[in-house]
């Protein structure tokens, strides 16, 4: 579904299917940054879930400062965070939520077998090589052609930070591929 047809559900107040809507169309992507991120499926599908329940309950107030694309991503960013910060009291606090919840695991059992089959060996070893913050920016800005703006909204950092950032890991993968052989020496 596109993103003026999942803000036409929001306007005509049918939460319901705007919820859905939204995490159909970018949830594989969200999860699978946030496999690529942190490296551990199991972490990222808890994290998605617990972002996918924010986003169902704060919908009703979103404010459209963003894409709905972009929210999705900052709370599946912060509920990562959250989820780590205390993790044992994560199983108290989420309810489960049985229409998101199908949801959530439809977009699951969908993400995962991309995930393992797109990526080249090479490529997925350099990627892990990083820091798990520059594969978070390097995936935002890369595999999910997201705006600097919006990667701002998502990271909490100013869009010319990020851009420098950005820099910096591109010279650190192409270092990467001329020790691997993938390329040739710059003239």
């Amino acid at each position: 579904m596109k993103a003026d047809e999942i803000r036409a559900l929001w306007d005509a107040g049918d939460m319901s299917r705007c919820a859905s809507a939204a995490i159909e169309a970018h949830g594989p992507e969200v999860l699978g940054w946030l496999v690529v991120t942190t490296g551990d499926a199991s972490e990222a599908e808890e994290a998605f879930a617990t972002a996918s329940e924010d986003l169902w309950r704060g919908l009703s107030t979103f404010r459209w400062e963003c894409s709905i694309r972009a929210w999705l991503y900052a709370l599946s960013r912060h509920a990562l965070i959250r989820r780590r910060k205390v993790a044992a009291e994560r199983r108290e606090r989420r309810l489960p939520l049985d229409e998101a919840s199908s949801v959530v695991d439809r977009v699951r059992t969908r993400t995962r077998p991309w995930l393992r089959t797109e990526v080249k060996d090479v490529f997925a070893e350099l990627r892990a090589s990083l820091a798990e913050s520059e594969r978070e920016l390097l995936v935002l800005r890369v595999d999910r052609d997201l705006s600097w703006d919006e990667i701002a909204t998502v990271l909490d950092e100013p869009a010319p930070r990020l851009r420098k950032r950005f820099q910096a890991i591109k010279e650190k993968l192409r270092a990467g591929a001329r020790d691997k052989g993938l390329m040739g020496e710059e003239p």
